[in-house]
């Protein structure tokens, strides 16, 4: 013994079931037909009837749209391949099926119906065994495709929250990890958040210089907004006694200071191993932790790179955090204007700095001197690590020492 599903019937005319809650809209021009059509379906279904192609597209445009349309193709002022037509143009209706009733029985006839978007084709005189077989057909097909259309549509909201999710998640991660490694030194929290967008200015407006173009993606753009601020994350390892020393460093201890390059991509590295795949942001970060302080000349550090051998990601960093350097309230010094730092990073185009990203600075140097204003350092800020320095250099056991 079968069990029938739930508001369902099944017909004599096979053992598929129909869906009594489902609504058919029959167009029909004719009053006979519509009347044949609703003795037919009523007893199965719930049936709208429009007696024009005209009110069949308003009723189909309702908020409760039809599951199915059995549609006539001879009426006047608009025929069923121009109603067909307009369902399969509109977004709110062209995925309800659509079945033509019609008296026209060339191949060609039906070949074009199919065509416009028509899911079946029944001629007339109706042999009701075959309507009701049709739409038991096309309705569970429909109920098949609604159903993977809504599981796609949840499957996509899932993806983009859980990557929304990721996304917060590896921000938050790296702000976190950038603020840790600041609060070791002379600059404030701000300073990550500064030299994250100036990374970000100086790289649209590169974005279609030919040097750059190839590298500078959208998505790469993203990228180097998310890397930026773990460029000196190598300074954990540096000892306090350096790291916080108020004065100039001796030779000695300026080669130490210079580990923080090889420290930062080393850490990063061994993150990205663990990971046990390669992570595109990742890569990048790599690149700005190791190279940020080359110079275009070669005089630079850890590896002396020498123009394009510095990759683009650094030579955009290196730029940003020497402006910043220069413009910075710091616990040791006052900043320096604006100005007077355009004019120090102009003079060094060629040396310290490739001369195209020079270029595209002396371009934004509005935007930038509006990204240090937005972001600038509050008096609290900086005692705040006048305080942890001044407690750090009392202490030679505090970490790093």
């Amino acid at each position: 013994m079968t069990n029938t599903p739930m508001n369902a019937t099944t017909s004599a005319v096979d053992s598929v079931p129909t869906f009594e809650k489902s609504t058919i809209l029959v167009i029909d021009d004719t009053e006979d037909c519509l009347y044949l059509m609703q003795s037919i379906l009523s007893d199965r279904y719930r049936v709208q009837l429009a007696s024009s192609g005209l009110q069949g597209l308003e009723i189909a445009n309702a908020f409760d749209s039809p599951d199915l349309i059995l549609l006539d193709i001879l009426m006047p002022s608009m025929d069923g391949y121009e109603v067909c037509r307009q369902l399969k143009a509109n977004v709110h209706t062209r995925d309800i099926p659509v079945i033509f009733l019609t008296a026209k029985t060339a191949e060609d006839d039906e070949e074009f119906g199919l065509e416009l978007g028509a899911v079946d084709y029944i001629t007339k005189p109706i042999s009701p065994a075959i309507v009701l077989a049709r739409l038991r057909t096309q309705l569970a097909l429909k109920a098949a495709n609604d159903f993977l259309r809504d599981q796609n549509s949840s499957l996509t909201h899932e993806v983009t929250e859980r990557t929304r999710e990721v996304n917060a998640i590896e921000d938050v991660t790296i702000l976190a990890m950038a603020s840790l490694a600041e609060t070791r030194d002379s600059e404030t929290g701000n300073h990550i958040l500064r030299t994250q967008r100036y990374v970000k200015a100086l790289a649209w407006k590169l974005a279609t210089h030919p040097r750059f173009s190839e590298f500078l993606s959208s998505q790469t753009i993203g990228l180097l907004f998310k890397s930026a601020p773990l460029h000196d994350i190598g300074k954990v390892g540096i000892p306090d006694r350096i790291l916080l020393k108020p004065g100039k460093l001796t030779p000695e201890e300026f080669e130490i200071m210079k580990t923080h390059t090889t420290l930062g991509r080393d850490a990063i590295a061994h993150a990205e191993y663990m990971l046990g795949c390669e992570v595109a942001f990742l890569k990048i970060a790599k690149e700005i932790a190791y190279s940020h302080q080359e110079k275009w000349d070669g005089t630079g550090y850890p590896q002396g790179l020498q123009g394009d051998q510095i990759p683009i990601s650094a030579r955009l960093m290196a730029l940003a955090d020497v402006y910043d350097a220069l413009i910075s309230r710091r616990t040791y010094k006052e900043p320096m204007s604006h100005t007077e730092a355009v004019n120090i990073i102009v003079q060094s185009s060629g040396r310290h700095f490739d001369p195209d990203v020079v270029e595209a600075f002396v371009a934004l140097q509005d935007n930038f001197k509006f990204i240090a204003l937005g972001f600038a350092d509050s008096a609290q800020d900086l005692q705040l690590k006048r305080n942890y320095m001044a407690i750090a250099n009392m202490c030679p056991s505090s970490p790093g020492v």
